[in-house]
């Protein structure tokens, strides 16, 4: 991105699903123009949608499973060129699901994420700071560890 670009807003809404063990689920996309990449479950906000609604309609739709999605228990800015090519500032909201672990079956994704959604797995706090491919956010396991239940 250079200086001169001006950069598209961008709310999110994205998923820290967690199971008993602390395993985090993770989705990993395979676009053309960049190498493999792992993050959470979530998606941009549609227009008029709440946070929280977007959290719940990007669960259901990358993973089948219908579930509240509780509060938002963080938030982060990135700026970021998404798999459209669109250079954004993106202001993510985060909700936390724990849950036992569960199969994922995709409940509607877009014709884009059938293309570059590749696979999810279940992630250990533990593997995620050497793991070969980017995860993002890249302060993921801090992320889990600030909210945690208590």
């Amino acid at each position: 991105m250079t200086a001169a670009t001006a950069l598209q807003p961008r709310p999110a809404a994205r998923i820290l699903l967690v199971d008993r063990d602390g395993r985090v689920l993770l989705m990993r996309f395979t676009p053309s123009d960049r190498p493999p990449l792992w993050c959470t479950p979530g998606g941009a906000v549609d227009p008029g949608e709440s946070y929280e609604a977007a959290a719940a309609r990007e669960l259901w739709e990358e993973t089948g499973l219908i579930l509240d999605c509780g509060p938002q228990v963080a938030r982060r800015q990135a700026q970021f060129t998404t798999f459209e090519g669109v250079e954004v500032d993106a202001d993510e909201r985060y909700f936390r699901i724990d849950m036992d672990a569960c199969d994922i079956a995709a409940g509607a994704l877009t014709e884009l994420e059938r293309r570059v959604l590749h696979s999810w797995r279940w992630f250990a706090p533990a593997e995620l700071a050497d793991w070969p491919e980017a995860i993002f956010p890249a302060d993921l396991a801090q992320m889990l560890e600030d909210t945690r239940c208590r």
